[in-house]
């Protein structure tokens, strides 16, 4: 199955901030997140597995109380239900993949 980028619908997740689904199977799911500038996404949790890639930016990533500035190229793991959330620096592309799929970011 192929997932082509034109097609992955554009959703508005928070002002500055927009999310794409991209490819889903039954087991996982990856996602494009493009960020403004001095988006924070709250601490939160879910009992998906999220594992992501910096593509371009910087971001400061907290992941179970632990704070790092991640730019290109950097990646890190939140595990299940564990509290996590970022602060974008200025503007940045991350992918991010779940295992399972969220059912939120599916069409």
């Amino acid at each position: 199955m192929v997932t082509y980028h034109n097609a992955a619908v554009p959703v508005n997740m928070l002002p500055g901030l927009t999310r794409r689904t991209l490819a889903t199977s039954q087991a996982m799911m990856i996602c494009e997140f493009t960020f403004e500038a001095r988006v924070t996404i709250p601490l939160h949790s879910h009992p998906h597995e999220q594992v992501g890639y910096v593509v371009k930016g910087r971001v400061e990533m907290t992941i179970a109380g632990c704070t790092e500035t991640l730019g290109p190229g950097d990646s890190y793991c939140a595990p299940s239900n564990t509290p996590h959330g970022a602060f974008t620096l200025e503007p940045t592309i991350i992918i991010d993949t779940f295992n399972p799929p969220r059912e939120d970011y599916q069409k």
